[in-house]
């Protein structure tokens, strides 16, 4: 029967940035019981403004939270640089493309627009940006780039988001078991390693004996 684990999520989600370890993880967990764990991202701002100070002071404020409560480092001086509009699409966009050329390298992409985010005060809303990563990621400049700017992908992240909001996802991070066509929902929102992996051991125990 075929199982996979849904990681519901958005690389410029900072509480999915303090959720990384844990779903590294849960993710060899389920590897080691033959469950792949797949992105699926859910496209948290379409934003088409600047930030400004005032939006800056409180996207930190949401940054500090999440550093007292899970540990994950921030650059909170150069972070969210004057003048990037926070539109999470691109970044969104640039994993699917990944999983659609290399669905490994997608787990390494969505680390390295982390880390360039969150704590190199990297703009990963740029095209360049993105592109640079994916080839550090493994995927070749001008394939990753023509396949970024195609049309497909911008209809397979729309996809994603539309899947999401079917479901009536509106937190990330999600993470999702799915057995068989039916979901269960392990997690809406940041949960401990040591909460959720007893969890998904009780899971993957009965989709083993399913």
């Amino acid at each position: 029967m075929a199982s996979r684990l849904l990681y519901v999520m958005d690389p410029m989600c900072s509480w999915c940035w303090g959720f990384a370890p844990v779903v590294e993880a849960l993710a060899e967990q389920a590897a080691a019981a033959g469950v792949p764990l797949q992105i699926v991202v859910g496209g948290l701002r379409r934003d088409q403004v600047a930030i400004d100070a005032a939006a800056r002071v409180r996207y930190l404020g949401y940054w500090q939270a999440v550093n007292a409560s899970t540990g994950q480092l921030f650059d909170f001086d150069h972070g969210l640089p004057e003048g990037m509009v926070y539109d999470t699409e691109p970044a969104c966009r640039a994993l699917v493309t990944a999983r659609q050329l290399d669905a490994p390298s997608a787990w390494t992409l969505l680390k390295l627009i982390q880390q360039a985010f969150y704590t190199e005060g990297a703009d990963v809303t740029q095209a360049s940006v993105l592109v640079a990563l994916a080839e550090r990621a493994g995927i070749p400049r001008i394939e990753f780039a023509e396949a970024f700017d195609s049309q497909a992908m911008v209809d397979a992240t729309a996809a994603d988001f539309a899947w999401v909001q079917d479901l009536g996802i509106a937190g990330f991070p999600t993470l999702l078991a799915e057995r068989d066509g039916q979901l269960a929902l392990l997690t809406n929102g940041y949960q401990p390693l040591e909460a959720l992996s007893p969890l998904l051991e009780r899971w993957l125990e009965r989709a083993a004996n399913a």
